[in-house]
């Protein structure tokens, strides 16, 4: 079972970068982000929900996440994750001190994700659009020793989910609240998903800082054919589901370039850490 959470954590990162409404930028305007990720967890939900202990593992990531206004209604997005490393903590006997199991890492790119956005409504009190991202299976689903140390899942997926974002004030502050619904197809076996979630924002200190919560489901459709056991011998997650909640913090630090840092936490699921995650980042907004 301990091998069967890694994948969770590449459907995290990438949830916590699709999720906001994405009111599409106008042609030849862009958002791009450098960040680095990190989770470790010595337990996990199983698949029944309830928590059981495994040998500490971890990942840590580097990432850029771009989007880019190919006309005013049309943007293309690129999640690069470039540097991934998985890794397991050597297991050391609690009576004895002697090492039970030698600790190993694995070094690699992840799965890169392109999309396209598309505005379909985009008002100064509301914006609606499409979006439709492919997962293109670069990492590696089959590392180390035992196969069990991943950083991508091997299947090419095809996400396509819509938007609606509603600006609006409270006091003098800006804000805004929207929503997400969409249907990821996964193919070599998994399990199709829904995934939806919602996202608040409220801006201060004269339009610097943009504090945001997000919550995020992923609810499994059980459609998959693929075993729990892979051809390496490891365990391999599928039927997946979570409730992740998240703050994020976002301060400029000029007009176009800022930093930020989020802190996400599952709240219960299905084969998942149970443990939080942290990124931190700076990003240029071209507006």
């Amino acid at each position: 079972m301990k091998q069967q959470t890694i994948y969770i954590l590449l459907i995290m990162l990438f949830i916590s970068n699709i999720a906001s409404a994405q009111w599409v930028k106008e042609k030849g305007k862009g958002y791009y982000k450098l960040s680095t990720w990190f989770l470790e967890a010595d337990e996990h939900y199983t698949s029944t929900g309830a928590k059981d202990p495994n040998a500490t593992r971890g990942q840590f990531n580097v990432n850029f996440y771009g989007e880019y206004g190919l006309s005013n209604k049309l943007n293309a997005s690129l999640y690069l994750p470039f540097f991934t490393r998985t890794y397991q903590n050597e297991q050391v006997s609690g009576t004895t001190g002697n090492i039970i199991a030698e600790g190993e890492a694995l070094n690699g790119i992840g799965d890169v994700d392109l999309g396209i956005i598309y505005s379909i409504i985009q008002k100064n009190n509301l914006a609606v659009s499409a979006s439709l991202i492919f997962g293109i299976p670069s990492g590696n689903n089959s590392g180390g020793s035992d196969g069990s140390f991943q950083t991508g899942d091997g299947e090419f997926n095809q996400f396509l989910k819509s938007s609606i974002g509603i600006p609006f004030h409270l006091g003098n502050s800006s804000a805004y609240t929207s929503a997400y619904l969409g249907y990821n197809n996964r193919t070599k076996g998994f399990s199709d998903e829904i995934r939806t979630g919602l996202e608040l924002g409220i801006n201060g200190l004269k339009n610097k800082l943009w504090l945001i919560g997000k919550l995020n489901i992923i609810q499994s459709l059980n459609n998959g054919t693929l075993s729990a056991q892979n051809a390496q011998g490891s365990i391999f997650a599928n039927n997946i589901e979570f409730t992740s909640l998240g703050i994020e913090a976002n301060y400029y630090l000029t007009k176009k370039l800022g930093m930020s840092i989020n802190y996400t936490s599952a709240l219960g699921g299905r084969i998942i850490y149970a443990a939080p995650s942290y990124s931190a980042g700076f990003f240029l907004d071209i507006k």
